[in-house]
C-alpha cells in the first residue's frame, strides 16, 4: 500500500495539503479573520497540481492541459473571492466560527479533505507514465470545463455587480444565469470538475478509477451541505415572507439552467426525482420577515 501511495503521489500531497490548509487555520484562528479561507482553497488545488507534475517530470501533453485548467481555475476563484471579501468585509458563513476553535477546526479539516479529494483525478494523471493518444474524452472533458468555468465566472459577475448596486438593497439575484437556475455558480463547478474527471479517464486504470470519488465528493457537498442547503436556508429566512421570492422559487431551477416557464410548469415529483429540487430545500414556510 505505501508503495502504491508513494508512485502516485497521493502520501505527499495529503501531507502537504494539510500542511497548507494548517497554516491558514493558525491564522484564522489567531487573528480571527475569515478574508484567507477561500484563497487557502483554491490556491491549494494549484499547488498539488504542479507539485505533482514537478515531481513526474514526464509533462505529457494532457497532463499539462490538466495542470493549466486547474491553474486558471484556482487563480481565478482565488483573486475573485479575494477581492470579494475584502470588499464586503466579512463573510457570513463563519459568523458562528470565529469565536469557536472546535468549530474553525472542524471546517479547516474539511476544506483540506475536499482540496486533496477533488484533485484526484489530476494528480493520478500527473503521476502517471500512462501517455495514450489524445481522445475524445480529452476533448469531451476540456470542453466540460471550459463550459463550467465560463457559467461559473459570468454568474459570480452578475451576482457582485447585483450586490454592489444600491438599488438593489434587500433583494435576492435574478438576473442573468440566475434567473434560470437559483445556484449557476454551483453547476459552473460542479461541471467544470466533471470535465477534468472525463479528461482524465484515457489514462486511468484499475483502482484508479476511484477517483471518480474527487467530482463526486464535490457535487455531494455542494448538494447536501455547505453550498446549496446553507444559502436556500439563509435566502427563506430573508426572503420568505415575499410572494414574488416565493414564485421565484418554485419556478426557477436549483442547479440545472432551465428557461423559467418550462421549470414552473413541471410538476413538483418531476423537479424532485430529476432536477435536483430536494425536500431539504424547501422545509416550509418561513416566520422572518424580508430584510
Amino acid at each position: 500500500m505505501g508503495t502504491v501511495l508513494d508512485s502516485h503521489f497521493l502520501a505527499l500531497t495529503a501531507i502537504v495539503t494539510v500542511g497548507y490548509q494548517l497554516v491558514f487555520f493558525i491564522i484564522t484562528a489567531l487573528l480571527r479573520i475569515d478574508k484567507v479561507t477561500d484563497f487557502a482553497g483554491s490556491t491549494n488545488f494549484i499547488i498539488i497540481a504542479v507539485l505533482v507534475a514537478a515531481l513526474k517530470g514526464t509533462w505529457h501533453f494532457r497532463q499539462i492541459v490538466l495542470t493549466v485548467l486547474v491553474i486558471i481555475w484556482g487563480l481565478r476563484l482565488a483573486v475573485f473571492l479575494l477581492m470579494r471579501i475584502l470588499q464586503w468585509g466579512e463573510d457570513k458563513r463563519f459568523d458562528e466560527m470565529r469565536s469557536n476553535l472546535g468549530k474553525l477546526a472542524v471546517f479547516w479539516t474539511f476544506q483540506a479533505i475536499w482540496v486533496w479529494t477533488v484533485s484526484l483525478p489530476v494528480t493520478i494523471v500527473n503521476a502517471s507514465s500512462s501517455n495514450p493518444s489524445i481522445e475524445a474524452r480529452d476533448i469531451i472533458g476540456w470542453i466540460m470545463w471550459a463550459i463550467g468555468l465560463f457559467v461559473e465566472a459570468i454568474a459570480d459577475q452578475q451576482k457582485l455587480k447585483f450586490k454592489n448596486s444600491p438599488s438593489n438593497r434587500g433583494k435576492w439575484c435574478n438576473v442573468g444565469l440566475w434567473s434560470y437556475t437559483r445556484h449557476p455558480n454551483y453547476f459552473g463547478e460542479i461541471l467544470l470538475w466533471w470535465g477534468v474527471f472525463v479528461a482524465s479517464t484515457p489514462v486511468l486504470s484499475g483502482a484508479e478509477w476511484l477517483v471518480i470519488l474527487g467530482p463526486i465528493f464535490l457535487a455531494l457537498l455542494l448538494l447536501f451541505v455547505s453550498g446549496i442547503p446553507l444559502l436556500e436556508s439563509s435566502a427563506d429566512k430573508r426572503f420568505g415572507r415575499s410572494e414574488e421570492y416565493r414564485t421565484y422559487k418554485k419556478t426557477t431551477s436549483p442547479l440545472i439552467p432551465l428557461p423559467p416557464v418550462v421549470y414552473g410548469a413541471l410538476p413538483d415529483w418531476f423537479k424532485v426525482a430529476f432536477l435536483l429540487e430536494l425536500p431539504l430545500y424547501n422545509p416550509g414556510p418561513e416566520r422572518d420577515p424580508v430584510s
